[in-house]
């Protein structure tokens, strides 16, 4: 191990205002650090989607009846309260570990050299919705499950992904501007599969908020719609969503894209088809709880390779280094890292 420097009274003041910063001139992470670290954050933003899927499908929605605290006089979970509050309290809990997760995503980030601020905001992106998102579920519970609320919060859940997505693939990028390797129709093409999976995935939180999984087996409102109607209005967009990637895949081959976009956009469509049988199934089982959480778990790889196929279309490469005198070596004082970023 190397020596471990001196701290001085400037240095522990400067690390209390900015303890990034603080952390920041001491440690240089490895890029594949920095690219596990935002791996981590994208799988526990899925890990959270799970979790409360299940305390949803096992009618533990109101396990905790009350937030921030479990009970109006226990801030964790009573033996009185069951399975069900076990169930949901522990969710409750994963989320400080997707805190963690996020959190470590933005100090490899930020400590990354040469600093790329794109990377460090996009960390923080997920922290401030990550925290929006905890509200929100507190909220959902006040509110007694409200279908809308829930809907709201399945939502939120996505948009984290879509940023833990971009992180992540940015961490394996350079920062020099990005070069398309299709051409402008193929990119449009793109953006309509995007915008038709958005649609799916809103599409998708209707189903649920219409259909027969309330959250808890207390008497929980339903969205007033016909679930027959809106089951089908989901599959219509999931089939338009198979054949805007079929149809993207067969362009692809058409203009002899490099391999990168169609070996996305193959996964894409399998995962697509995977999705679909789940789907057919679950609805002609009576939705079985452990097919309805796992097409929960395949919205959300669906989301991330619909996202993966629209970053694979251009490429970032890493500027080629630029010869330069050997720096002074920084002195180890507050001066050095008193300067916010």
């Amino acid at each position: 191990m190397g020596r471990v420097p001196n701290v001085t009274r400037a240095d522990a003041q400067a690390a209390l205002r900015n303890p990034l910063a603080f952390i920041a001139a001491r440690w240089t992470p490895d890029p594949r650090t920095v690219r596990r670290a935002a791996l981590a954050a994208l799988v526990m933003s899925v890990v959270i989607v799970v979790t409360g899927g299940a305390v949803r499908l096992t009618g533990s929605g109101l396990g905790c009846p009350t937030w921030p605290k479990c009970t109006e006089d226990s801030l964790t979970t009573t033996s009185e309260m069951g399975l069900h509050g076990v169930i949901e309290f522990g969710n409750r809990l994963l989320t400080y570990v997707l805190c963690a997760a996020v959190g470590w995503a933005i100090v490899a980030a930020r400590s990354q050299k040469p600093y790329r601020r794109s990377l460090t905001l996009l960390g923080w992106t997920q922290f401030w919705i990550v925290m929006g998102n905890a509200v929100l579920g507190g909220i959902v519970v006040l509110v007694g499950l409200n279908p809308y609320t829930v809907a709201a919060h399945f939502l939120l859940s996505s948009a984290l992904i879509a940023v833990a997505t971009v992180m992540w693939q940015r961490t394996r990028e350079g920062d020099a501007e990005p070069r398309p390797l299709v051409g402008k129709a193929v990119q449009q093409l793109v953006w309509f599969l995007v915008a038709a999976s958005v649609l799916l995935i809103a599409a998708g939180t209707v189903v649920t908020g219409a259909g027969p999984h309330a959250g808890d087996s207390s008497e929980v409102p339903r969205m007033p719609l016909d679930w027959e109607t809106v089951t089908k209005l989901h599959a219509v967009l999931a089939w338009i969503v198979v054949t805007l990637t079929f149809a993207l895949w067969f362009v692809l081959k058409a203009v002899d894209a490099p391999k990168e976009p169609l070996a996305r956009t193959r996964e894409l469509f399998l995962i697509l088809l995977a999705q679909g049988v789940i789907g057919y199934v679950q609805y002609f089982t009576d939705l079985p709880e452990v097919l309805v959480g796992a097409h929960m778990f395949g919205s959300c790889v669906m989301w991330i390779w619909v996202l993966r196929v629209l970053l694979s279309l251009r490429e970032r490469p890493e500027p080629a280094p630029q010869p330069s005198a050997v720096p002074a070596q920084e002195p180890a004082t507050s001066a050095s890292i008193a300067g916010p970023r």
